[in-house]
């Protein structure tokens, strides 16, 4: 199906990097964007306030889904138990597995939906990029291809022949979304990326590292603050 611009889209929102922009572009085309965020128990929550942050600069609704109680089924990933340390290193290193949230994007994606259904909005997107595909089986196009398929059959007769599932950024890099973001004016010190829940990007984790790599190899000035001045050094 060809892809249009979407009247209303629910965009699934972290506050972060990738789904901040993503954010910013559907609205820049002239879609009506409403921003979901997801309270999973995640040790990183200050995301949440961040997603708030964008919400209120793009004049759009955030709607907070609270699904907390899932953190004492999901043990055992660093994001959501307090006895898993989050690693610090390569976005793409081994020990990143510990931060796998299981079946993460299959539940917001699928809440998410249901919401964009109910709303009447005719399109549900989300963030994922190249970078997050050695890691997260989530975020690769065969999954997003195979949700996508599930969608339309478990939702038949329900959904209008002009839904889409967006995922604009699958292919590109991390850099390469900085770039877009610059471009669209995104408001790059209103986004969160740390996955270890203090007030300021403590610079070593993994999506901290990502995040200062992109931003250098994308030629932009990084507003961020970093607990390490090593960080500080790197961007």
């Amino acid at each position: 199906m060809t892809q249009t611009t979407p009247r209303k889209t629910v965009v699934i929102a972290s506050g972060g990097l990738d789904s901040t922009t993503v954010a910013y572009l559907l609205a820049d085309q002239g879609s009506e964007v409403t921003l979901l965020s997801f309270d999973y128990g995640q040790r990183h929550r200050t995301e949440l306030e961040y997603a708030g942050r964008i919400a209120q600069h793009l004049g759009a609704p955030h709607v907070i889904a609270d699904l907390s109680g899932l953190s004492r089924l999901l043990t055992g990933s660093a994001l959501t138990d307090p006895t898993v340390p989050v690693p610090d290193g390569h976005y793409t290193a081994v020990t990143m597995r510990s931060t796998v949230v299981p079946n993460r994007n299959t539940i917001m994606l699928s809440v998410a939906v249901a919401a964009a259904i109910s709303r009447n909005a005719d399109a549900v997107a989300f963030g994922a990029h190249s970078g997050d595909h050695a890691i997260y089986p989530d975020c690769r196009p065969s999954f997003f291809d195979a949700f996508t398929a599930m969608t339309r059959e478990g939702n038949d007769g329900f959904l209008a022949d002009c839904f889409q599932l967006l995922a604009p950024f699958i292919g590109l890099a991390k850099a390469d979304i900085v770039e877009t973001g610059q471009s669209l004016g995104v408001p790059f010190v209103d986004t969160w990326s740390c996955y270890k829940g203090g007030r300021v990007h403590c610079g070593t984790c993994g999506t901290c590292t990502e995040r200062i790599a992109a931003f250098s190899l994308a030629g932009v000035t990084d507003p961020t603050d970093y607990v390490t001045s090593v960080a500080a050094v790197a961007r």
